[in-house]
């Protein structure tokens, strides 16, 4: 009976070393900063994210729905490309009045319509999320039901994107669709469920910096999204440094590669095949392993 008791405390000791060592092992990608983030993920690559998630385990995890998609492309400059840290806001469908109580084809009535059309924007669909947005905020927003409802239109975008947001990626609610294309505002949704009307008597803001569910995927505020015309891949923060270092070790092995070729084939080289910092390099002046999986 005591050789059984010493196995068995044994055998808890080093079950709870295991668990202490693979908490050890996750920790450094929880306390790696926003800035060391943005930097290592500078240029990313949705596929090489993709495969940099299976070679962590998470394989079909983070990857959005096809319908989510950019809005416009230009891959002569790239700027419809982005990477950034989730801020998360979620509107639905109002479950108030969908008028003021009353007859609006009346003009002694507008004024009614005027007070209760800024009770609706102040109070039912502010955007109390503002004050959150910094250098890199990539702002998902689950938006899903909420009447044909443009929360995101021309004007505010523009507000979000002075803040320092890098981009949109939404369900959808998207209004002033030419107008946001022609800004150059990076938006990724599913075009479906572009938004026509405004967002009175439509939508009501719910929550932010909570759990939203985007294009089938569950996005936590300071995850890391990216997103280019593959689609959009969200890497949960507690594996967001080593994923971005394999990711970026990929995205270099596959510019040397292709610039073997672009020189075989005699073509002018640019900027996708511009051999960027070695990635032990790289790595090493942001503080971060040289080889992430040793």
């Amino acid at each position: 009976m005591k050789k059984l008791f010493i196995l068995v405390s044994i055998a808890s000791l080093l079950s709870h070393l295991s668990l202490s060592s693979q908490t050890q092992q996750t920790s450094p990608s929880q306390e790696v900063s926003d800035e060391i983030l943005l930097q290592l993920y500078e240029g990313a690559r949705v596929t090489d994210i993709v495969d940099a998630m299976v070679t962590v385990g998470y394989i079909d995890i983070g990857v959005m729905d096809r319908n989510i998609a950019p809005l416009w492309r230009d891959v002569q400059t790239m700027t419809h490309r982005f990477s950034g840290i989730a801020l998360t806001v979620r509107y639905g469908p109002t479950n108030h009045p969908k008028n003021p109580g009353v007859d609006l084809s009346q003009p002694e009535n507008y004024m009614q319509y005027r007070k209760w059309r800024g009770m609706w924007y102040s109070q039912m669909s502010s955007e109390p999320f503002i004050p959150q947005i910094k250098k890199g905020t990539v702002i998902v927003m689950d938006n899903k039901d909420d009447n044909d409802t443009g929360t995101t239109g021309s004007k505010n975008i523009m507000e979000w994107q002075k803040r320092g947001a890098v981009g949109l990626v939404a369900v959808g609610g998207v209004r002033d669709i030419d107008e946001v294309i022609r800004q150059k505002n990076p938006v990724y949704m599913d075009y479906t469920k572009r938004g026509r009307g405004e967002r009175i008597g439509r939508n009501e803001f719910i929550d932010m910096q909570q759990p939203v569910v985007v294009g089938g995927v569950l996005v936590y505020p300071g995850d890391m999204v990216v997103a280019d015309s593959d689609g959009v891949v969200v890497v949960p923060r507690r594996i967001a440094a080593r994923v971005g270092q394999i990711a970026y070790q990929e995205l270099v092995d596959d510019m040397k590669g292709r610039k073997r070729w672009y020189e075989e084939l005699g073509r002018e080289l640019d900027e996708t095949v511009i051999i960027r910092e070695e990635p032990a390099t790289f790595f090493k002046r942001l503080g971060l392993p040289e080889n992430p999986n040793r």
